[in-house]
């Protein structure tokens, strides 16, 4: 989506530089424009309302969504995500940290306490992610 689509769907615009505008926020009573409107040149549209609207209740009072803030992808897109490798000292970091979470509920157990409904799927996601970090140092993945 370009800006414009947007700008067709509010009033009282008012142009404040390339690519910029302002204009009265749809989703509330604005006395005042508090709605700043950025166009980037990649074609994304950057919103902000000063007096506290979220950007999903803004799009929301003009009938648009999220999605509708970026453009359309180009034909032949497969969606493929680029892979970036994690630096070692971050992955440490997140493996120190899941192993912690079960430590604590492990020693909690010895103790003799109980572990909530919460806490179990926790441990669940802690122990998935391990085993995803040694999967990947190993190469299975």
């Amino acid at each position: 989506m370009s800006a414009e689509k947007l700008l067709s769907l509010l009033h009282n615009i008012r142009q404040t530089g390339r690519g910029r505008w302002i204009a009265p926020c749809p989703a509330h009573d604005d006395r005042r424009p508090s709605l700043a409107i950025r166009e980037l040149d990649d074609g994304r549209v950057l919103i902000h309302d000063f007096a506290g609207c979220s950007t999903r209740d803004v799009l929301a009072a003009v009938g648009l969504t999220l999605e509708d803030l970026f453009p359309e992808r180009q034909g032949g897109y497969t969606g493929a995500k680029e892979l970036r490798p994690w630096a070692a000292i971050d992955v440490l970091r997140c493996v120190a940290f899941e192993a912690l979470l079960v430590s604590i509920s492990a020693n909690n157990i010895a103790k003799g306490g109980t572990v909530s409904e919460f806490d179990r799927k926790r441990l669940f996601v802690a122990a998935s992610r391990l085993q995803a970090a040694v999967e990947v140092a190993n190469g299975d993945t």
